[in-house]
């Protein structure tokens, strides 16, 4: 029943999909296997189809937020593009992706444009706190279209939690600047595979990184054992200020949301990951207690 967990994580967000969105997030290999799973759970009434959209429940106004916010997202990738290439221009940055909603289609009036960065090895917290002054002085904090909340180095391009929402980040990641280097990130995240066998990475668009001058400079006086004293500082700071300001997470949640090493920055203080994982079993359960069909749960 992979078509009906693909469902039912979707349907967290109010995002309901068509048939060839569903089949590229199952294992089966002919799209036949997956319109007949999907005209059963319309018989058995746990699915609804409204036009070429499959709906959990009867959620039907989810359509039309879909095709407004699909809308809305063409507008907003387009900005995106362009801060991607910006971003890309700072000193250290080696790759810039799109993640969050946007990558999925999807941007409305509460949605932010959510950046995946990463950097040259070593100085991550630089790249990081540079881009982070640049918001707070010049965008005066806002990060509507610039949130920059996840980096990691390219000498550590695994991610770490292997499980259901970090393979959908990763199959609907849009990469936009960095070719060569988010080649190494796809072929140190094969995991993927093990969630959605299908999966085929679109970075033949991808543009490489052009450094300005200014950066180029930069990074010529940091490339030293002082500058990787100064990228350490910088990382002691943050985490401090981190603490502090959410003491009140456990020591757990904190690791996994707001993880801060030497070559991860993550700052996901609402701890989206295990609220969506939390979600989806919810509904997991729901679906075996009214139809009783067993669908194995996700973990974080």
């Amino acid at each position: 029943m992979d078509s009906l967990k693909t469902i039912l994580y979707f349907s967290i967000f109010r995002y309901p999909l068509k048939l060839e969105e569903i089949h590229s997030y199952n294992n089966h290999t002919d799209i036949d296997e997956t319109f007949n799973e999907l005209q059963y759970l319309i018989n058995e009434k746990i699915v609804t189809k409204i036009d070429d959209f499959y709906v959990y429940g009867t959620d039907l106004d989810s359509v039309t937020k879909r095709l407004k916010g699909n809308l809305q997202a063409k507008k907003a990738l387009i900005k995106a593009k362009e801060r991607a290439k910006f971003i890309s221009k700072f000193p250290y940055v080696q790759s810039v992706g799109v993640s969050g909603s946007l990558s999925k289609g999807y941007f409305d009036n509460d949605s932010d444009i959510d950046f995946f960065v990463i950097t040259k090895p070593e100085k991550l917290w630089i790249c990081r706190t540079l881009l982070m002054l640049y918001k707070k002085i010049f965008l005066l904090n806002s990060r509507k279209y610039f949130c920059i909340n996840y980096f990691v180095s390219s000498c550590s391009l695994e991610i770490e939690e292997q499980n259901r929402f970090t393979a959908t980040e990763l199959k609907t990641l849009i990469p936009l600047q960095g070719k060569d280097v988010f080649k190494q990130f796809y072929n140190e995240n094969k995991w993927i595979y093990d969630y959605f066998s299908k999966f085929t990475p679109e970075i033949n668009s991808v543009e490489e990184t052009q450094k300005p001058f200014f950066s180029k400079t930069i990074e010529f006086i940091f490339d030293n054992k002082i500058g990787n004293k100064v990228d350490n500082a910088f990382k002691i700071i943050t985490l401090k200020k981190w603490q502090s300001k959410f003491s009140y997470m456990n020591q757990t949640d904190f690791k996994i949301a707001l993880k801060s090493t030497k070559n991860i920055s993550k700052h996901h203080p609402s701890n989206f990951q295990k609220k969506v994982i939390f979600s989806l079993n919810e509904k997991l359960e729901e679906v075996r207690q009214k139809f009783n069909i067993e669908i194995i749960k996700e973990y974080v």
